[in-house]
């Protein structure tokens, strides 16, 4: 890989099954990561709670795409400890640029509720980090997410990890050797995350299964 994180090194790390994380949000240190076991969301096997299903009826929950992709990233970097330095950043917004980088938010009216952004490449969506604003806000921009995926023709939703909180949302964790398989169908066919316009809460509910 190349001394400099570059967009072009970022995406053929992802086509490679690596992805860089830096040690510190101030270090100018970054690592290609290759876990053994990783965080994938099955696009066809989603969870929806009752209660998330309940909050998405509520109001006027909607989302968004790249409405701003700088504040998505900010959102997601302004915590204690994170791996996204000036460095990612700079590189992800270049993505944004380049059409690869997208930023998914969902609100409710005029009020932000979470947002989730990632890199795309052939089919396969790479979910870089998420925030919440308000309760479940996270969990709504994936249910939005995930649809709009599976409208868009993605096969992979590549969370890096997987969490508890996704875990409750259908994901799962696969062999690396499993995940390589899976990238490569991914990547012999494009997708556009652009090409059709966003759910709206009702056709993500009616999608969805859901569990107590």
């Amino acid at each position: 890989m190349e001394d400099e994180l570059t967009p072009d090194s970022m995406l053929y790390g992802y086509a490679m099954g690596i992805f860089p994380m830096a040690r510190s949000a101030n270090g100018t240190e970054i690592d290609w990561i290759e876990p053994s076991m990783r965080g994938i969301i099955p696009l066809d096997g989603f969870h929806i709670s009752r209660s998330l299903a309940k909050r998405m009826r509520r109001g006027n929950v909607h989302a968004v795409l790249n409405r701003d992709f700088q504040q998505t990233v900010a959102h997601c970097a302004a915590r204690e400890e994170t791996w996204i330095n000036e460095d990612l950043t700079r590189v992800y917004d270049a993505l944004h640029r380049m059409g690869r980088g997208h930023a998914f938010e969902v609100f409710d009216g005029e009020t932000l509720l979470g947002g989730v952004f990632g890199i795309t490449l052939g089919r396969a969506f790479f979910g870089e980090s998420m925030f919440s604003a308000h309760t479940d806000g996270s969990k709504l921009a994936l249910a939005f997410l995930v649809q709009h995926l599976l409208n868009t023709g993605f096969q992979l939703f590549d969370t890096q990890f997987i969490t508890d909180h996704l875990a409750s949302l259908g994901a799962e964790e696969i062999p690396q050797l499993q995940y390589r398989l899976r990238l490569s169908v991914a990547l012999a066919a494009d997708a556009d995350i652009t090409s059709q316009p966003l759910p709206t809460a009702d056709q993500v509910l009616q999608r969805r299964t859901h569990t107590s």
